[in-house]
C-alpha cells in the first residue's frame, strides 16, 4: 500500500475517534443540561413531612472513624450537641484507628458517658470490609429504629435530626439525604473549585432527581436511614470502594423511596491537599464503576419505567466521561494535525457546536448550582475556567480508576485524611497521613507542558479554533500535575507570610 495512503487512512481514522470521542462526551454533557431543566420543572416539589411523631422514635447515630486524629473530638462532641431526647438517642463511634485516635475518642466518649449520653465506641482490630463493615459491625447492636451516618470531617448542624425525622411518617421512605456545606470553602483555589463540584452535584443533581422520581444515592455521610430499609436491600456489602451509593441503589430497587432536603446543610472540611483530593477523586470514580458493574444488569431487569432505567445508568456510568476525557486529550494533537487539510466549514458546522455545548452545558449547570445557592453567586463563578480545567486535569487519575474498576482489580478502601484546616492561617504541613505522590503526578506535569507545546503549534499554523480547548487541558493538566508535586514547598510559604500578616484576633 502507498505511504501516503496509509497515512491519510490513519490520519482519518484518529479524526473520526477523536469525533467519535467528543461526541460521546457531549452526551454526558447534555445530561447535565437535563439535570438544569428537570430541576427547575420540579423546583417548587420540595418534600414535606406526612405527618409528625407524637413520641420521638430511637436514633442511632454512627460515626465510622479510621485514624482521624485531628479531627474526632470535634465529630464526638459535635453529635453529642444535637437536639434530641437523651434517652432517644444512641452515638456510636466506630474506630478502626491504628494510632492515638482511638484514645481520643475513648477518652472523649467516657466523658460524655458519665455526663449521661448514651454514647460507646466500638473499636475494631483489623479493618474487615473497612467502612462498610464497620457500619454493619455498630448494626448488629444499634438500639435505633432509624441509623443517621457522619463521617470524620463532618459538623452535624444541632437542628438535623429534629428536621429530618418526621420525614419518616410516610412509611415508603427509607432515606433522608442532606446538602453539604463547606466549612474550608475560602481556603485556596481548590477547595474553591471543589466546593463548586459538589454544590452542582447536591444541587442539580439530586434536587432534579429526588423530585423527578429518579434514583439518587445516599453521599456516604449527613443522611439518616431507616433501619427496615438497610435490612430489606442486603445490608451493607464491601465488594465496592462506594458501599453508600451500592446500598441505595439495591434499596430503590426493592421499592424504597429516597428524600433530598436542600435547605438542611451539614457542613464538612474539604481536602485542601491536592492528593489527598486525587485519593478521594479515585476511590469515587473506582466505586462508582464498580458499582455500575455490579448492578447494571439489576436495573435493566427490574420492573422500572424506561426513563428510570435510563437516568439510573447514566447516573451509573457518569465517571466514564473521564476515561472519555482521557481519550481526547490523547486524541486531540491528531486532531490539530488534521486539521491542516482541512477548511473552515468543518470548524464552523461541527467542532464549534460540538465544544461550545460539551462546555456550555458543563458551565450552566455549575453556574446555577451557586445562583440558587448563594446571594453572591456572581463572584463564585469566575472559578468556572478553573472548574473546567479541573476537571479536565483529573481525568487521567479517574479514567484509571474506572480501567481498574472494570478489570475487576481489587483495592483498599483509602480514607481521605482530614487536618482541621479550616481558617487560612491553618496548616495540614507537618500533620500525619499526608498522601504519598505517585508517577501518574509526574506525569500529568508532562502533559500539561505537552498541550502548551500544542497551543504553540496551533498558533503558528493559524489553526485557532481548538487553542480555547487547549488551554483548559494545559491549565488543568499543569495544575493538577504541579500541586500533587510541590504543593507542600507553596503551603510553608503561605503559612509563613499568615503568620507575619495575619491580624491580631478580636
Amino acid at each position: 500500500m502507498d505511504i501516503d495512503l496509509l497515512l491519510t487512512w490513519i490520519q482519518a481514522a484518529l479524526l473520526v475517534l477523536y469525533s467519535v470521542t467528543l461526541g460521546l462526551l457531549l452526551i454526558f454533557s447534555l445530561h447535565r443540561h437535563v439535570m438544569v431543566r428537570l430541576y427547575f420543572k420540579n423546583r417548587r416539589k420540595r418534600p414535606a413531612p406526612a405527618g409528625r411523631f407524637e413520641e420521638l422514635p430511637r436514633v442511632t447515630v454512627q460515626l465510622p472513624v479510621y485514624n482521624e486524629l485531628y479531627v474526632v473530638e470535634r465529630l464526638i462532641r459535635a453529635v453529642a450537641g444535637v437536639d434530641y431526647p437523651r434517652d432517644r438517642l444512641e452515638i456510636q463511634v466506630l474506630d478502626d484507628s491504628t494510632d492515638e485516635t482511638t484514645e481520643v475518642a475513648m477518652r472523649c466518649v467516657a466523658e460524655l458517658s458519665e455526663a449521661g449520653h448514651d454514647i460507646v465506641c466500638l473499636h475494631r482490630t483489623d479493618r474487615t470490609g473497612y467502612k462498610a463493615g464497620a457500619l454493619a459491625e455498630g448494626l448488629r447492636v444499634a438500639s435505633g429504629e432509624y441509623v443517621a451516618v457522619f463521617d470524620a470531617d463532618f459538623l452535624p448542624p444541632r437542628e438535623f435530626l429534629r428536621k429530618t425525622i418526621h420525614y419518616f411518617t410516610d412509611e415508603g421512605v427509607g432515606l433522608v439525604q442532606a446538602r453539604w456545606e463547606h466549612l474550608n470553602r475560602d481556603y485556596s483555589l481548590l477547595t474553591q473549585v471543589q466546593a463548586i463540584f459538589l454544590d452542582g452535584h447536591f444541587m442539580m443533581e439530586h434536587g432534579a432527581r429526588s423530585r423527578s422520581g429518579f434514583f439518587f444515592n445516599f453521599n456516604g455521610t449527613a443522611g439518616i436511614w431507616r433501619r427496615k430499609c438497610i435490612d430489606d436491600a442486603g445490608g451493607w456489602e464491601n465488594d465496592t470502594l462506594t458501599e453508600d451509593l451500592d446500598l441505595s441503589y439495591r434499596a430503590q430497587l426493592v421499592g424504597w423511596r429516597f428524600l433530598f432536603l436542600d435547605d438542611l446543610a451539614a457542613p464538612a472540611e474539604l481536602p485542601v491537599e491536592m492528593n489527598a483530593w486525587k485519593t478521594q477523586q479515585f476511590r469515587w470514580s473506582k466505586g462508582s464503576a464498580q458499582t455500575a458493574r455490579k448492578l447494571v444488569g439489576r436495573v435493566l431487569r427490574a420492573n422500572l419505567p424506561w426513563r428510570v432505567k435510563v437516568e439510573a445508568l447514566i447516573h451509573l456510568s457518569g465517571n466514564f466521561a473521564y476515561l472519555l476525557m482521557a481519550m481526547l486529550a490523547a486524541l486531540i494533537f491528531p486532531a490539530v494535525l488534521a486539521r491542516l487539510e482541512l477548511g473552515w466549514f468543518r470548524v464552523v458546522f461541527v467542532d464549534l457546536p460540538l465544544f461550545v455545548s460539551a462546555t456550555g452545558a458543563v458551565s450552566r449547570f455549575y453556574i446555577y448550582s451557586q445562583k440558587e445557592l448563594y446571594p453572591d453567586w456572581m463572584r463564585r463563578i469566575k472559578y468556572m475556567p478553573c472548574v473546567l480545567a479541573a476537571g479536565m486535569g483529573i481525568s487521567f487519575n479517574n479514567a484509571r480508576a474506572v480501567l481498574e474498576a472494570l478489570a475487576g482489580h481489587q483495592t483498599e478502601f483509602r480514607r481521605t485524611p482530614k487536618y482541621q484546616v479550616v481558617d487560612r492561617r491553618d496548616t495540614w504541613r507537618g500533620k500525619r497521613y499526608t498522601v504519598h505522590k505517585n508517577v501518574l503526578s509526574v506525569v500529568e506535569l508532562a502533559v500539561g507542558l505537552y498541550f502548551l507545546w500544542v497551543i504553540g503549534f496551533a498558533i503558528g499554523h493559524r489553526i485557532y479554533f481548538p487553542i480555547p480547548f487547549l488551554a483548559l487541558f494545559s491549565l488543568g493538566f499543569f495544575y493538577i500535575g504541579w500541586m500533587s508535586l510541590f504543593q507542600g514547598r507553596f503551603q510553608r510559604l503561605r503559612a509563613a507570610f499568615s503568620r507575619t500578616e495575619a491580624p491580631a484576633a478580636d
